[in-house]
């Protein structure tokens, strides 16, 4: 899995060293950190593009992020788009969050899913919370997940 940087720059080492390294340069500088993972999606022809994003909160100071993207010809449904984003999201937040109890980082999963029942993403809402906080996660929707829907949001717009 191929992660890069906001810059673009890609990462080379596994992204969970480069999230180490991260953490402890972050917390010698002072910083407290959070992180912040979300996925979002766009339909572009054929195509559906997500891009999945590990954000580093330095309270008060800012973050930065780490991105990965990938693309499927598979049709979906919006609902079943929903729930592939968080499910890309759990994969992500799993795969690092004994790292982030080493190093007592909170940790947040975003859903790009409005909690307003008359947005269509709204059906996905009950299963993705029930998805994320089964698996031991805090869990945020709109308005407050901008991982998914501004970070994320950012790379596949």
């Amino acid at each position: 899995m191929t992660w890069k940087k906001f810059s673009g720059e890609v990462i080379h080492s596994s992204i969970l060293e480069e999230i180490e390294n991260a953490i402890i340069r972050e917390t010698a500088l002072g910083y407290h950190l959070k992180v912040c993972i979300g996925t979002d999606s766009q339909v572009k022809g054929a195509l559906t593009d997500f891009a999945t994003v590990i954000v580093l909160l330095r309270e008060h100071h800012g973050g930065f992020m780490y991105i990965h993207q990938d693309k499927t010809p598979q049709k979906m449904s919006i609902k079943e788009r929903m729930l592939v984003e968080v499910q890309k999201s759990i994969e992500t937040a799993y795969s690092i969050c004994d790292l982030l109890d080493l190093y007592d980082v909170d940790l947040e999963v975003h859903a790009d899913i409005n909690t307003n029942p008359s947005f269509k993403s709204n059906k996905a809402l009950n299963e993705a919370m029930g998805y994320i906080l089964s698996m031991g996660f805090i869990f945020k929707a709109k308005p407050e997940a901008f991982a998914s829907s501004t970070c994320a949001d950012k790379m596949v717009h």
